[in-house]
């Protein structure tokens, strides 16, 4: 019998180089580590990179050439795992090539996944069809219109439906592999490799993707902007919509309008959201207590603080610092 789990990376040209290297990095490092200081676990991984056509040197969208094994059709082994590491410039031929050889092979895969926009080549294939699925942020509406069979979650770091799994955007594949090697081997051995990479122990398939602050600030409209900075640094206080709206001499009524308008949220939604990120930063980055995180984000009382994380990010605080302190804390 094979001892080794082999984990197969498609790179198609001129992807990005860390939806190439990221994933590559956490499985070769939980090689390494399994191999060095855990003899009694048999099956290891081994990692392969192969280009999406027959070629041996693929081109990256940094410019940094990649050199592969071979191609798909030069496998030869039973795959473990096979991550489709972004899309890149793939054509229709060679999306279709992977769709094809992908319909013929996937009872003899245990694992499907993708990268960034590698989840187009899933779609293709069929393989998500009525399953949920990601991507990065800035196609999810292409595939969600594309591939209407599709349940798209737009804001998650990574999503798991069955054997298939897809990724969210560059950095994500690494927090995709991570889980893989959890899945695998066990926590233990996941957080070693995290700290061996000097990353976040743990970071929720269910995280946003990108922070709540970027994505309500790009907003041209002054006084909303002037509101936007003072709930920042502000949040501790009591900020209901009439006072926000007396900072910036606007009625209420037309304060919330105008809010909702340039923002796309509600003004106490966007307090909340901007509150949980405030907290889950002060639980990543500082040893306060739960109490004095309260204190600081204006959420009032630690139970407060627990039914905000468990309605936003389904865990709670104290499992949420122990899952994503980080590595060199």
């Amino acid at each position: 019998m094979d001892n080794t789990k082999h984990i197969v990376i498609i790179v198609p040209p001129m992807t990005s180089i860390l939806d190439i290297a990221g994933p590559l990095e956490v499985f070769t490092k939980a090689a390494d580590y399994v191999r060095g200081h855990k003899p009694k676990i048999k099956r290891a991984y081994v990692t392969h990179v192969l280009s999406a056509d027959s070629s041996f040197v693929v081109n990256t969208s940094a410019g940094l050439p990649i050199v592969c094994e071979g191609g798909i059709d030069s496998i030869d082994y039973e795959i473990d795992t096979i991550l489709f590491a972004g899309k890149g410039n793939a054509g229709n031929s060679i999306i279709e090539k992977i769709a094809s050889w992908l319909k013929e092979n996937i009872s003899k895969i245990r694992r499907i996944g993708s990268i960034c926009a590698g989840a187009f080549i899933l779609a293709e294939a069929g393989l998500l069809n009525g399953k949920r699925a990601t991507s990065h942020w800035q196609v999810c509406d292409k595939m969600a219109s594309l591939y209407p069979e599709i349940k798209v979650e737009k804001d998650a770091i990574y999503v798991k439906d069955g054997n298939i799994y897809t990724s969210a955007g560059i950095s994500t594949g690494m927090d995709l592999s991570l889980a893989m090697v959890e899945e695998d081997f066990g926590r233990d051995i996941a957080v070693m490799v995290a700290k061996i990479l000097v990353l976040y122990l743990k970071r929720p398939g269910n995280q946003s993707q990108f922070s709540s602050i970027l994505m309500h600030q790009t907003v041209d409209y002054e006084p909303i902007k002037v509101a936007q900075d003072w709930i920042i640094d502000h949040l501790e206080d009591e900020l209901s919509v009439a006072f926000l709206a007396e900072k910036v001499s606007m009625s209420p009524r037309n304060f919330a309008r105008v809010f909702l308008r340039e923002t796309g949220i509600t003004p106490a939604k966007y307090i909340e959201k901007i509150r949980l990120e405030m907290a889950r930063r002060r639980l990543e980055e500082t040893q306060l207590t739960l109490d004095e995180i309260c204190c600081e984000c204006g959420i009032g009382s630690t139970e407060g603080l627990r039914r905000l994380f468990l309605r936003h990010l389904k865990t709670t605080p104290s499992d949420y610092r122990r899952n994503f302190t980080t590595a060199i804390a």
